[in-house]
């Protein structure tokens, strides 16, 4: 029996749930695993793995802004960025020189990897996409992209290669020998889960993200729903609430869901309308969903990269949630394909185990 740790970052769930797979085959293995991580991506891994060790794990601060300005509110706290790195390799040696473990996992965090325990880091994001107002920058993070791969053994990235199957595009390509070496394409990475379940629900409105950009889509959209034809379920994400409330009889909209009841709700319904967050786009593959509308959350560049390049590929239609027009963009679904069919997660961690993992733990 190895020892694992395995350590997600906290900006949102998606890290943490993409982890939950990985996990799960770990200690169907008969390995050990430690998980350190904080926020809602501890109290996550904690609630899905109850007999694992959880120690918490402070990350970063998170650079969301009250307005669309995201990327000049990441580049000024940089600064921070860096300290919090430097905690976190103190923290991270704390927890070594306490505990033996045989692999590191990191999703995303920049300072848990060690010189003398092989170390792999989880990232789509190999190419991070800026806007072409500052494509210097762009070119700058491929050059501290490799060098931060070059403390790690292997760079695992949850999506197909480089190709027509890519959901990433241009965010999971490598672009250097150093990245290109250690990388290795799992393929797409969920908890979600398909269900045996008739699709006879319309529509799921899922409003999501950072705070204040979630209440501001739940203002635009709320109003529209009335509007749709056939029956609508709304997910507010907001857990403070827990409430349930029916608009008419063909709308509920719900302030909060369990991740087994959303997965339900996806898993039901026909047309999803949602964030463009990898995370979700991964979820609508694993449920080889045809019918979404994507709305980019505003400022934050991956997801509006990924709305244009899936808008681009014919695959779902986008739109800025500023001029979003539910009846009017429900139509032009029709004219999409959906994404394409690509190996599912259960194919794809039995063969990271096999190709990656069991090579440092068997």
């Amino acid at each position: 029996m190895a020892k694992v740790l395995i350590a997600p970052l906290n900006w949102g769930l998606g890290h943490a749930t993409r982890d939950i797979p990985i996990i799960r085959t770990l200690l169907d293995h008969g390995h050990e695993v430690t998980i350190a991580a904080c926020g809602n991506a501890r109290s996550v891994l904690e609630q899905e793995f109850p007999a694992c060790t959880s120690r918490d794990f402070p990350d970063y601060s998170v650079p969301f802004s009250a307005n669309s300005l995201f990327l000049a509110r990441f580049i000024s706290s940089f600064p921070q960025l860096l300290q919090d790195i430097a905690r976190e390799r103190r923290n991270l040696a704390t927890m070594l020189a306490e505990e033996k473990y045989d692999l590191i996992i990191s999703d995303n965090r920049l300072g848990v990897y060690s010189d003398e325990i092989p170390s792999l880091f989880i990232s789509h994001q190999l190419h991070f996409h800026l806007p072409l107002a500052i494509w210097p920058l762009e070119l700058a993070g491929i050059g501290l992209n490799s060098g931060l791969h070059e403390k790690f053994d292997r760079v695992i990235v949850p999506d197909n290669p480089p190709g027509p199957l890519s959901l990433g595009g241009k965010l999971s390509r490598a672009e250097t020998d150093v990245t290109r070496n250690r990388a290795y394409y799992a393929g797409i990475l969920t908890s979600t889960r398909v269900q045996d379940v008739a699709q006879d629900l319309d529509y799921l409105i899922l409003i999501s993200g950072p705070e204040p950009q979630r209440t501001e889509l739940e203002k635009i959209l709320l109003p529209q729903v009335k509007d749709l034809p056939g029956t609508v379920t709304v997910l507010l994400g907001s857990p403070q609430a827990a409430e349930t409330t029916r608009l008419s009889e063909r709308c509920t909209v719900l302030s909060y869901a369990s991740t087994e009841e959303k997965e339900r709700l996806m898993n039901r319904a026909k047309i999803i309308i949602c964030r463009s967050g990898y995370t979700t786009m991964m979820e609508l593959a694993e449920l080889k969903k045809r019918q979404a509308l994507l709305i980019p959350t505003p400022g934050q560049p991956e997801q509006e990269y990924l709305a244009d390049y899936y808008e681009q590929q014919g695959w779902f239609p986008a739109r800025n949630q500023h001029q979003v027009e539910l009846v009017r963009d429900i139509r032009e679904i029709a004219r999409y394909r959906g994404l394409p069919d690509v190996p599912g997660t259960r194919e794809n961690v039995r063969r990271l185990y096999d190709d990656v993992l069991a090579g440092y733990l068997e």
